[in-house]
């Protein structure tokens, strides 16, 4: 297998596109980091994404995409994988590349989720739990992660304010991402005062929903110097799964899918926890910030929060966490969630970020995509080329 990287980047700002539909924003985000890359064509694409059929009206990306692209012939696929889509677009390139069937793969993740109401979109969200014994019974992921929220509470007699740390940090960070939708900071004190949305989970806790498309392009290593863009190594991107129903699970605290993905990420890469440098973590909810640290390997069960604290995970920190804002202050257009997780890894290994969110330790990187409650997660770790 051959050794892969990302030599080009490409993004939209995460906002309420309302002037722009779904092909516009992958297209430019597509042709962004083409241009990046130096390429003028591709050998494949895959296109992550979760919801444009029920939001959209439009399935087919993969060959909608590539041909607004101008990319005419050429091989296109949608890769779906709840709120994991775009992750799991970048592990579908990885695997082309490596297994030498192609040279250079476009990834493209997209979602537009604000076209129409709110309960649309909750709804058509809740369609990566289990249809028959979650979403029916009146489940939705907010009230899914209030039920994790809640046992963890009563396990590990925390504070929920507590869990105050990841949001504030995140939106700190957002503050000089360009891109990203919350560029404002939050005090501790307002998380506390925030609305109530499911017990314990308030809207401070919660990522926005959101349009966005971003876009990385991916190379075999030996290939590398021919493109114009600074190349990164992924040295990992693995995938571990678990239920998708969190009632069936033997601790619905212990993310089975989280340990299996960066099991296997450590083991290809040779690393271990203490050697990443900063952590692009998948906070959707405050909760799922904990949980994701525990079964990582950063922190004991139970201990996420004295991790955070004791360690630091602001930009000066131990383990620097949403670099660039996070799903919670970037937003979170789920399909494409997981493109911009790898683009903002990359961008700090790179050293393009804005100075005032560029992490000082930037060598190894890791990226986790998670869809639905932990049922597919994708762990991706990076190196810097010196």
């Amino acid at each position: 297998m051959r050794q892969v990287a990302i030599v080009g980047l490409g993004q939209t700002p995460v906002r309420e596109h309302w002037g722009n539909n779904l092909r516009d924003l992958a297209v430019t985000a597509l042709r962004n980091a083409m241009e990046d890359a130096g390429v003028d064509t591709l050998d494949g694409v895959c296109v992550g994404n979760m919801l444009s059929g029920a939001l959209s009206e439009q399935e087919h990306l993969g060959s909608l995409i590539v041909d607004y692209a101008g990319l005419d012939g050429v091989e296109g696929m949608k890769i779906e994988a709840a709120c994991g889509s775009g992750a799991a677009a970048i592990r579908m390139a990885v695997k082309a590349v490596a297994s030498g069937l192609m040279d250079k793969v476009g990834v493209v993740g997209v979602e537009k989720l604000t076209e129409l109401s709110g309960n649309f979109s909750t709804t058509a969200l809740a369609t990566a739990a289990d249809a028959d014994y979650e979403s029916t019974m009146g489940l939705n992921f907010v009230g899914i992660n209030a039920l994790l929220m809640c046992r963890y509470l009563h396990e590990y007699k925390c504070d929920k304010n507590d869990f105050s740390l990841f949001p504030v940090n995140a939106h700190q960070n957002a503050v000089h991402n360009p891109h990203a939708m919350f560029r404002h900071t939050i005090t501790h004190k307002q998380y506390a005062e925030s609305k109530m949305i499911a017990y314990p989970i308030n809207l401070l806790d919660s990522s926005p929903i959101a349009d966005g498309a971003a876009s990385v392009i991916v190379v075999a290593h030996e290939n590398m110097d021919q493109y114009a863009g600074k190349p990164v190594s992924i040295l990992a991107c693995e995938v571990g799964t678990d239920t998708i129903a969190v009632d069936n699970r033997e601790d619905p605290l212990w993310l089975k899918g989280v340990e299996r993905s960066v099991k296997k990420a450590y083991h290809v890469s040779g690393l271990s926890p203490k050697d990443i440098d900063f952590f692009e973590v998948h906070d959707a909810f405050s909760i799922m910030t904990a949980l994701s640290l525990e079964a990582s390997g950063f922190a004991e069960k139970g201990k996420a929060i004295e991790f955070a604290r004791k360690t630091g995970i602001d930009i000066q920190g131990g383990l620097p966490l949403s670099t660039c804002g996070g799903l919670k202050g970037r937003g979170h257009p789920v399909g494409a969630s997981g493109v911009y997780q790898v683009i903002e890894a990359v961008q700090q290994l790179r050293e393009t970020v804005p100075p005032k969110i560029q992490v000082p330790r930037n060598d190894i990187a890791m990226a986790q995509n998670i869809g639905g409650s932990g049922a597919t997660v994708i762990t991706t770790i990076l190196k810097k080329i010196a």
